[in-house]
């Protein structure tokens, strides 16, 4: 516990001394010392250099080693696998992106298993040990039991998987809900990381929001917390891959959109959601409309959830953020009308490789919660 307590102190706030880490978590100086002592010996802590100037000891800032150990994320999208290596702030050191030909679990299983030898043998020298391996997907997922009880997209039920590849790799494994996990990685070293409590909203090929609250990602009593995509949008509207009809990412998700503003158009495979922003920005009446309408109606259930939380920020990830204010310019603007306070600010994370480095988050923060257990 007061490793935990110790870690997670300096990985908020900073280079701390033995003595400021006294007196913010009320140990005695001894038994700072006695964690300082171990934590370093591991390679979890470093020593910094003291201030110059003044009389007497000046106190020594520690600060985590961040390179001193590494993480892989494995991130699962339709016929590929994103990956990356990265060190304990998730900071991405290598990526590669690995097919695979149908969602079968040991399908993916051979391409995860590949993509992580690859990953370690290109890692650099004295890049230090690897703490674990993060798995996410579009699911309700078990976390503790590292289990996927059920994916749509992929036609996954009750499937280990974080065993099953624990059992090839040899190293601990997680696995979560993607959105859950971008989620962990804002918390952990984000844009909410200064934040008590935010929104990480994520539109994609689907559409989630989870909240986060005094340093939890709230997961629900099934872990199928964060579902915004399946919020009913309109009873009389298309077919989700859940099941039901007029679900909010049946008509909004980056595909859909991206695909009406093709369609309109008599564009082929080719043209992207680059394409589309570009056309956007020359003023393209279709691709506007798509996004303002997007931006409109997911800002309107967006405003529901933020009604209900009272997030201090709501942080933006997934495919969408390519679209930039395009999208978000109406949404804030449903939110100024229908919050039920001053709304939020929407802040897009703009890094690549995010779902991923939420991946990697799920392995890091087995090294910040000592009393979570690997999955599998």
């Amino acid at each position: 516990m007061n490793r935990r307590l110790i870690l997670n102190l300096v990985r908020k706030e900073g280079a701390l001394s033995r003595a400021d880490l006294a007196n913010a978590t009320g140990l005695s100086p001894a038994a700072v010392t006695f964690v300082v002592t171990d934590l370093l010996a591991e390679g979890y802590l470093i020593e910094g250099e003291t201030a110059p100037g003044g009389g007497g000891r000046r106190p020594v800032p520690l600060s985590i080693n961040y390179r001193g150990r590494l993480a892989i994320g494995v991130k699962m999208n339709i016929g590929s696998l994103d990956c990356v290596l990265t060190d304990l702030s998730t900071s991405v050191i290598s990526s590669l992106s690995v097919p695979f030909d149908n969602p079968a679990p040991e399908t993916v299983l051979d391409a995860a298993e590949n993509a992580i030898q690859r990953l370690l043998r290109a890692a650099p020298e004295h890049a230090g040990q690897l703490t674990g391996v993060g798995f996410s997907m579009p699911g309700t997922i078990d976390m503790p039991a590292g289990v996927c009880v059920s994916s749509n997209r992929f036609g996954w039920r009750d499937v280990p998987f974080a065993k099953m590849l624990r059992d090839r790799i040899g190293a601990p494994v997680w696995m979560e809900d993607d959105t859950l996990a971008f989620a962990l990685a804002q918390h952990l070293f984000g844009l909410g990381s200064q934040h008590a409590i935010f929104l990480a909203l994520a539109v994609g090929v689907g559409i989630g929001c989870a909240t986060v609250a005094n340093g939890v990602v709230l997961r629900g009593a099934h872990g199928r917390a964060g579902k915004l995509g399946h919020n009913t949008h309109r009873l009389e509207g298309p077919m989700c891959e859940c099941g039901r009809a007029g679900c909010l990412q049946t008509f909004h998700s980056v595909p859909v959109i991206v695909d009406a503003w093709r369609r309109g158009k008599g564009l082929g495979a080719e043209a992207d959601r680059y394409s589309m922003k570009e056309a956007a920005l020359q003023g393209d009446d279709l691709a506007c409309g798509l996004l303002q309408q997007a931006g409109e109606d997911i800002g309107v259930h967006l405003a529901s959830v933020i009604n209900s939380t009272d997030p201090e920020i709501v942080v933006v990830g997934g495919e969408a953020v390519t679209f930039g204010d395009l999208l978000f310019d109406p949404m804030r603007r449903m939110l100024d009308r229908y919050c039920y306070t001053r709304a939020p600010a929407i802040i897009p994370d703009e890094r690549e490789h995010f779902w991923a480095a939420g991946a990697a988050a799920l392995a890091i923060q087995g090294l910040f919660n000592f009393e979570m257990a690997d999955s599998g």
